[in-house]
């Protein structure tokens, strides 16, 4: 069995029911999440080794996360104790011309405050295949970004597989320093870069020609340039993929992607989701997909994305961070069994 170590921030998530305003809630709903641990838990569920790797405080909330990780399959025994805090990130879904809203308080958090030296790599990285982390991480503070980079140089040098999504959060970058500054160092030590529509641009400025997000169709080629000229930046890179949505409305979008391997570019199939459930976390249950492919389908990229996109399609009707899905329900998706009748 393959296994996969993930780096990252989770926090308490605390959503309004429904579809209330901030200003209608008088309750939320708590859930764990965080795009690390979203891969890590996509991943066990489809059976592989994945361990989480953080920094939570030593509290009873940061105890019922890990508890709640390890219920779903994920190993933790290397997260380390220290800080105050664990973050926090209130939820406001959107409908129709509404869109989703996304408020943080996660200033001063236990892994903001993380070290390099606070985690042994080498240890962590026994018998791992595969590191996979986000432009998030190095966004929350320096110690993050250059724990990070500990983490990636310690992967390359033990051979590991190393992939990234490139994430970008524009409310994040506070500390000082620019994504475009920070994420070049850590991507050029990664074999797979995933991002969507809009990560190359605002990162590192590349861009596909005559793309609206907004016409709520998108021609899957034009992407072939983006992933090419990351892939020039980037020469450890084999691999690049990129998310496609449109955005007809926040409860209606297309969904696709596609993955360049430095001569075929492959396209999945589109999704038209309507009547979303649940957006966030979309893009992490694309990675886990991708993880999961990649490992399973070694010499067939178009079966490796189609998993990743069929995945993060089904993701969208799962309330709350996690993917909670399995191969078999991503694999019917594959096949064309999107009825939605009952399994009996």
């Amino acid at each position: 069995m393959a296994k996969v170590i993930t780096f990252g921030e989770i926090m308490l998530r605390l959503a309004t029911p429904g579809h209330l305003r901030f200003g209608q809630a008088d309750s939320f709903e708590v859930t764990f999440g965080g795009g690390e641990a979203n891969v890590a838990v996509s991943l066990a569920n489809y059976g592989i080794d994945a361990e989480f790797i953080t920094r939570l405080p030593d509290n009873d909330i940061a105890r019922a996360c890990l508890c709640e990780l390890r219920g779903l399959g994920v190993e933790t025994r290397h997260c380390v104790k220290g800080g105050d805090r664990i973050g926090i990130y209130f939820l406001e879904t959107g409908a129709v011309s509404r869109a989703s809203k996304v408020i943080y308080d996660r200033a001063n958090s236990a892994v903001s405050e993380i070290r390099p030296g606070m985690i042994d790599w080498d240890e962590v990285f026994k018998g791992a295949d595969w590191f996979h982390w986000t432009g998030i991480t190095p966004a929350i503070s320096e110690g993050a970004a250059q724990t990070c980079l500990e983490a990636i140089q310690a992967a390359n040098r033990l051979g590991i597989t190393v992939s990234c999504d490139l994430n970008f959060r524009k409310k994040l970058w506070k500390y000082g320093k620019t994504a475009g500054e920070v994420m070049p160092e850590l991507v050029k030590g990664c074999d797979v870069i995933i991002g969507n529509e809009e990560d190359a641009e605002k990162v590192f400025g590349i861009k596909p020609e005559n793309f609206n997000v907004e016409q709520g169709v998108i021609d899957n080629a034009r992407f072939e340039s983006v992933a090419r000229q990351l892939m020039e930046k980037f020469p450890k890179a084999k691999k690049v993929a990129i998310t496609l949505r449109g955005s007809v409305n926040a409860d209606h979008n297309t969904w696709s992607s596609v993955m360049f391997n430095g001569s075929e570019l492959v396209s999945a199939r589109t999704y038209d989701i309507s009547d979303i459930v649940d957006r966030v976390g979309g893009g992490d249950s694309f990675c886990g997909g991708l993880i999961y492919g990649l490992l399973t389908y070694p010499e067939d990229d178009s079966k490796a994305l189609a998993f990743a996109t069929a995945a993060s399609c089904l993701k969208h009707t799962i309330p709350g961070d996690y993917n909670r899905v399995t191969v078999a329900e991503v694999e019917a998706l594959m096949k064309g069994d999107g009825s939605g009748r009952v399994s009996r």
